[in-house]
């Protein structure tokens, strides 16, 4: 079953700062050619450790949805968010990636003294943050974080599997596969694809001409 959706609107957080909490940050999707990108924000619990946490990408799925499961019952706190894909296409991919991660951090239920994010740049936030390379195999409340994310997003490509299952989503998860390009070219793109992604919009385009 796909887990439960997250709305893009921001939920408000605690009105009080917990000194000392660390929250770590990563992101899943910015590469593919439909769905939205997720970000998910983690503040551990140092009272109940997770053995295991690494980059999401070195993990089998099983392993991935173990771990997911035990983040859940075992952090602090965390928060799962979207940027949609009419975001992705009204922003870019950049922009949208760090609107998602400001919802998720956003979203926590308790506010962290500081943030950790994955990568070489920071959103907006109103906490201090530090970017760190490779922060997803560094850092285990970002590799908690990337594996929420990855989960997340996964389940949602199942789920737009089953809306549009001639693209193969469950298969690829969106990416620009020589299957995914096959099927954009046989059936046009869905809306559930990112139109200003160069594979999509030649897809449009080519739609648009046999239109004519």
């Amino acid at each position: 079953m796909p887990s439960r959706k997250f709305s893009p609107v921001e939920q408000m957080p605690l009105h009080f700062e917990v000194n000392g909490l660390m929250a770590g940050v990563d992101e899943a999707g910015r590469g593919p050619l439909a769905g939205p990108v997720v970000a998910a924000a983690v503040i551990l619990d140092d009272l109940h450790p997770i053995q295991g946490l690494k980059d999401s990408k070195t993990l089998t799925a099983r392993k991935r949805d173990l771990l997911f499961d035990e983040i859940h019952a075992k952090a602090l706190c965390f928060c799962i968010a979207e940027a949609t894909v009419e975001e992705i296409d009204r922003y870019n991919i950049l922009h949208a990636t760090m609107l998602a991660m400001k919802r998720a951090v956003e979203g926590l239920r308790l506010l962290p003294a500081k943030v950790l994010v994955d990568g070489n740049r920071l959103p907006v936030l109103k906490v201090p943050a530090e970017a760190i390379v490779k922060g997803d195999s560094k850092v285990q409340a970002i590799s908690a974080a990337s594996i929420l994310a990855k989960v997340h997003r996964d389940r949602l490509c199942e789920a737009m599997h089953q809306a549009h299952p001639q693209y193969g989503f469950a298969t690829h998860k969106g990416y620009p596969t020589a299957e995914h390009l096959a099927a954009l070219r046989a059936h046009g793109a869905a809306a559930v694809h990112r139109q200003t992604f160069g594979p999509v919009r030649q897809a449009l385009l080519m739609g648009a001409s046999d239109d004519r």
